[in-house]
């Protein structure tokens, strides 16, 4: 069995690394990524993407990365069940194992 994402996006909004519960250091990002065909309107629609960067991958991300970057992300989907509101909620998210720097406004400047 296989559970692997190869994602290339835009960054939402700039990174900010927190700790978790356990110690470790963890990023939540969101990825713009616009779809390859135009909707019954005429528009590109954009689907927005939430990731996971832990430990070094979210430090060196914040390090080189803002938000309208373009990044490349290689990593798995991770099932988990939050209770909102006194009802059970699944969460898929990407969970990021490698990232890819490829549009990073500090190395254009």
């Amino acid at each position: 069995m296989l559970n692997q994402v190869v994602l290339v996006g835009r960054l939402v909004y700039d990174l900010q690394v927190n700790k978790s519960d356990k110690g470790r250091k963890v990023s939540n990002i969101t990825l713009a990524i616009p779809r390859s065909f135009k909707n019954s309107e005429g528009v590109y629609d954009t689907d927005f993407i939430k990731c996971i960067l832990f430990d070094s991958v979210a430090d060196n991300t914040k390090e080189y990365c803002k938000k309208g970057d373009i990044v490349g992300i290689k990593g798995r989907v991770q099932s988990r069940t939050i209770e909102k509101e006194e009802k059970k909620e699944t969460i898929n998210e990407i969970v990021a194992e490698k990232v890819t720097f490829l549009s990073s406004k500090k190395t254009d400047e």
